[in-house]
């Protein structure tokens, strides 16, 4: 499956208050890499707020959002923490946790009303989060002698190819950002513009988009 063009995440985590016919919803929406780091977010949560009758849970990860997981938490199951995830999915965020602890206003919301309030908790903290995009690319290193260095990184950085360090050494290493696309064009040109170099492709990663 190739890579997705973006990814959209959020750069730091929000927290925030919704009510529903008294009962009160928080809402702690941050961004994780990983399930484990997800996890933990729900358990500080529940530690922070212990006295809270519910801590529902929706994460997404991955570059795709492959990685779904939600919990009621003992709430009617499906009116917690499915709406929250679809919450996350309808807003295309990944790499990012949802948490939203209920304290209890003595006033039965009901399904409807149940699932509404967690929804919308999420929805309000999403409106209020930073939102980044991230673009796939490899870094590539490419490898050349100090004679032709100079003159390779002029026209790199003259060219539409992102430079992201270049390091002296006894050789000269160049590390250039390029999206999975382009890696057969770049091949090409770098191969017109400094037949000795030597270029290796490294994993792919995500950056932001600016």
């Amino acid at each position: 499956m190739p890579p997705p063009q973006e990814i959209v995440t959020i750069a730091v985590a929000v927290d925030i208050e919704t009510q529903a016919r008294k009962s009160r919803f928080l809402c702690l929406l941050a961004p994780v890499e990983s399930e484990a780091a997800a996890r933990e977010v729900v358990a500080q949560r529940r530690r922070a707020h212990h006295g809270a009758g519910h801590h529902c849970s929706a994460f997404m990860l991955g570059p795709s959002g492959q990685l779904q997981r939600s919990s009621d938490d003992g709430e009617p199951a499906g009116t917690a923490g499915m709406p929250m995830l679809e919450v996350l999915r309808g807003r295309g965020l990944t790499d990012v946790v949802a948490v939203v602890t209920r304290y209890f206003g003595g006033v039965l919301l009901g399904t409807g009303g149940l699932i509404r309030a967690y929804g919308g908790a999420v929805s309000a903290a999403a409106d209020t989060a930073t939102i980044v995009r991230r673009r796939p690319v490899h870094t590539v290193v490419v490898t050349i002698d100090h004679q032709h260095a100079g003159r390779l990184e002029n026209e790199l950085r003259a060219s539409p190819y992102t430079v992201d360090s270049v390091d002296y050494s006894a050789v000269v290493r160049l590390r250039i950002l390029v999206s999975p696309n382009d890696l057969s064009t770049f091949s090409d040109w770098l191969a017109e513009h400094a037949a000795a170099a030597a270029m290796a492709v490294g994993d792919l990663s995500f950056v932001d988009v600016r």
